[in-house]
């Protein structure tokens, strides 16, 4: 849309018709004016307006209090639509076969567990029993071979009892 150019002469017919416009408007103002404030022609401050508020006390404020919530309580009422509640979900139970189920399939579970458990258990101590077996049979190598020297294997064989072997019985003849 292309503008129009305005010139001084077209701006000073305009705001003489908007000064002419505005005139007939206070003109109309000021006899409404006339009407509701009996001869008044200029506006009433708020400070003529507004009385002193009156002082209440606790109990009147209450009363107050609760007629309002009243009111409201009515107006939302009304407001509402009456819905119907939704039916209650009832309470599920458990019957008497399905609790057995479920105590013999736990049963079940805590068996297995059980059993790994103990198989696990055997199993780390043959591990532990081979593992004591050769530690014996290696022990004195290992003690020889560690900082300490031949002393530590002179405590180590000082430690170990040696068993005494001892010969077979035989019976002794006499008198042959």
């Amino acid at each position: 849309m292309a503008q129009l150019k305005l010139t001084d002469s077209d701006l000073a017919a305009a705001l003489v018709g908007f000064e002419f416009e505005r005139g007939r408007i206070e003109g109309a103002i000021r006899e409404i004016r006339e009407i509701l404030g009996g001869g008044r022609s200029e506006p009433a401050t708020s400070a003529e307006i507004a009385k002193p508020r009156k002082k209440r006390s606790a109990a009147v404020r209450r009363r107050m209090k609760i007629a309002q919530q009243l009111r409201w309580k009515k107006i939302k009422e009304a407001a509402e639509r009456p819905q119907a509640e939704p039916a209650k979900r009832k309470k599920r139970q458990l019957s008497a076969r399905g609790r057995k189920n479920i105590i013999a399939a736990t049963t079940r579970r805590w068996a297995t567990v059980k059993a790994a458990k103990e198989a696990s258990k055997s199993a780390v101590a043959k591990k532990a029993a081979a593992g004591k077996v050769a530690a014996k049979k290696t022990a004195p190598k290992k003690a020889a071979s560690t900082k300490r020297g031949t002393n530590a294997v002179k405590k180590v064989a000082a430690a170990k009892p040696k068993k005494a072997v001892a010969a077979p019985e035989q019976p002794v003849a006499v008198g042959a």
